[in-house]
């Protein structure tokens, strides 16, 4: 649950700004709708496996996002700021993520 709380709150202090485009948010909190699922659905390997390959596709894409969509220098505001560390925090932590909900899979009986 906490994994879902910071990657929701990072990926909203992420679009606060509106320069990325939608499909950053539409990504992130799909996957986050997933990990809400597999919350609920406490025996459901399906759940669990859909939201551990999300997090992992959108590691990919968040870093496509961040490199395609990064201003330039001169149009750094402080939002900005805020809103692309946010986006690099959220992604930074993804893999730590990733491992927990790997080893939230192998308790419930995946190989």
């Amino acid at each position: 649950q906490a994994i879902i709380l910071v990657h929701w709150l990072l990926t909203v202090w992420g679009c606060m700004n509106y320069m990325f485009p939608a499909s950053y948010a539409w990504g992130n909190f799909s996957v986050l709708a997933v990990g809400i699922w597999a919350i609920v659905q406490r025996d459901s390997l399906d759940a669990i496996v859909m939201f551990l390959t999300g997090l992992l596709l959108t590691v990919l894409t968040d870093i496509i996002h961040i490199s395609v969509f990064y201003p330039p220098n001169n149009y750094l505001t402080d939002v900005k700021r805020f809103s692309i560390g946010m986006a690099i925090l959220s992604l930074l932590l993804k893999p730590v993520s990733c491992y927990l909900v790997y080893r939230m899979y192998r308790e419930r009986g995946g190989e």
